[in-house]
């Protein structure tokens, strides 16, 4: 039970988005269904998307934390990274498209809404809604930032749901907004094609969400490199014993969010005994290993400058 309950706490921004979409996309389907509003049939596309990126979210997560193994001796973490792809696809192609193509053949084929009020009832619900989960994703992700801008924190994350789900929820009380008003320009100007411009528009706004999240999920899924403070912090480690005569490089690379491994190369000491060096390495790991739960593998080389510069 406590393990189910750490999991939910773990995980509430997914949980949270997950319960919300649900929720909105059924009530939005219904709205359209009666009014017949393009915008509104795209917003219940939206939200339906985006309830299983969350599932898929979910997912990847539990996929990542499967222990190591022999086919897999750095772990599974990057797994979760995979998925993290495949869901800025899944926006791209789900999301975006079929709002651009519904919105192009409304606008093909205009027909006026019959009954706006609805939509209107919906979309105040939905934005409120939308609104909560974002709030808790806004609030989960300042945890995390420790002083940096919100971009600098997007681009130094290694955990892709949480700037997913803000991303989405930005783009979603967007639409919604653009939603609201095709419907009343519709109705106001009595040109319906304006409802389905306001479809192309939310399109657009989820292909420019879904181009961003590919971008940073490809980084992570190649393999992107610790924090620059954490590696200023280990090379230090290194450059601080006296046995140390050169640090020729500290390379990082994160196996999933709170996996790192470590990679040294460094010119000993050459009057330093083969037993020396080996307690030495393993006090050096001990240090570095201290200095942030997330590196679980360290490998130091012993290599002489020389031979470094020429590698």
């Amino acid at each position: 039970m406590a393990k189910t309950s750490g999991h939910f706490r773990e995980n509430i921004v997914l949980y949270g988005a997950l319960a919300a979409n649900m929720g909105i996309a059924i009530a939005k389907f219904v709205a359209a269904g009666i009014g017949g509003s393009s915008a509104m049939a795209t917003e219940g596309v939206h939200s339906l998307v985006d309830s299983g990126n969350q599932i898929l979210l979910l997912y990847g997560q539990k996929q990542g934390k499967r222990a190591p193994d022999a086919a897999h001796p750095f772990g599974y973490g990057r797994e979760l990274y995979f998925w993290a792809f495949v869901v800025a696809i899944l926006i791209f192609a789900g999301g975006a498209g079929i709002s651009i193509y519904e919105g192009i053949a409304h606008m093909r084929e205009p027909h006026p809404i019959e009954d706006p009020s609805l939509s209107y009832i919906v979309l105040g619900m939905a934005f409120a809604m939308e609104g909560a989960s974002w709030a808790i994703a806004v609030k989960e992700f300042n945890r995390g930032r420790a002083g940096q801008s919100w971009w600098q924190a997007i681009r130094r994350s290694k955990d892709p749901p949480g700037f997913i789900v803000l991303f989405e929820d930005s783009a979603a009380l967007i639409g919604l907004v653009i939603a609201a008003l095709g419907i009343w320009s519709a109705g106001y100007f009595a040109e319906p094609r304006l409802d389905g411009a306001a479809s192309v528009l939310i399109g657009l706004v989820l292909a420019a969400v879904a181009v961003l999240l590919a971008r940073e999920s490809k980084g992570l899924l190649i393999g992107e490199a610790a924090d620059p403070a954490l590696i200023a912090q280990l090379r230090n480690v290194m450059e601080g014993n006296p046995h140390i005569t050169s640090v020729n490089h500290v390379r990082t690379v994160h196996s999933g969010p709170d996996s790192v491994f470590v990679a040294i190369s460094a010119d000993f000491a050459d009057d330093l005994p083969m037993g020396e060096a080996e307690t030495l390495i393993e006090d050096l790991e001990l240090r570095m290993k201290a200095l942030s739960p997330k590196i679980t593998s360290i490998y130091i080389r012993p290599e002489k400058r020389e031979q470094a510069m020429l590698g």
